[in-house]
């Protein structure tokens, strides 16, 4: 009796294994991330405060579960922040999102190389890097990688 339970578990479990090989099968469709605003909310002399607005795209008929952001941020060869956030969202079947992330950095240590990078009067090469783990069961990781130029003559006042 032993050894037919034991072949019925294993046939069984075999058979569970193989219907989760089939969830992700050639349907799926990798979701889009999109950084769509920088939005400044504390300018201290030691911490600014920016929000990062990002919108994901998700192009499959099932629900999209997000559970982590890592990312980084980069101005030139300078790196501003790297961080992570815990976000446990979920975006629908066919749907969009955007998250808010708040970002917290010091420009004061970066003032000189900012400087020189501003005193040039040339756009300024921004980067930002990330990567969102999604799932609950099947863990899938997106990445990101926008890249982008900041015109000098826009940030300053009129």
């Amino acid at each position: 009796m032993r050894p037919l339970a034991r072949l019925l578990t294993l046939c069984l479990l075999l058979g569970w294994l193989t219907g989760c090989a089939g969830w992700g099968g050639d349907t799926w469709r990798e979701p889009q991330l999109h950084l769509l605003e920088v939005e400044p909310v504390k300018m201290r002399l030691h911490q600014q405060e920016f929000v990062l607005h990002l919108r994901v795209d998700n192009p499959n008929e099932s629900r999209l579960f997000i559970r982590h952001l890592t990312y980084s941020v980069r101005l030139g060869d300078l790196l501003l922040a790297e961080d992570e956030a815990s976000l446990w969202r979920s975006v629908g079947g066919q749907a969009r999102r955007t998250f808010k992330i708040t970002v917290r950095t010091n420009l004061w240590q970066h003032l000189k190389p900012l400087a020189k990078l501003l005193k040039r009067g040339q756009p300024l090469q921004y980067q930002l890097r990330g990567e969102l783990a999604t799932g609950l069961i099947l863990h899938r990781d997106l990445h990101l990688s926008q890249r982008g130029e900041i015109i000098p003559g826009d940030l300053q006042p009129e």
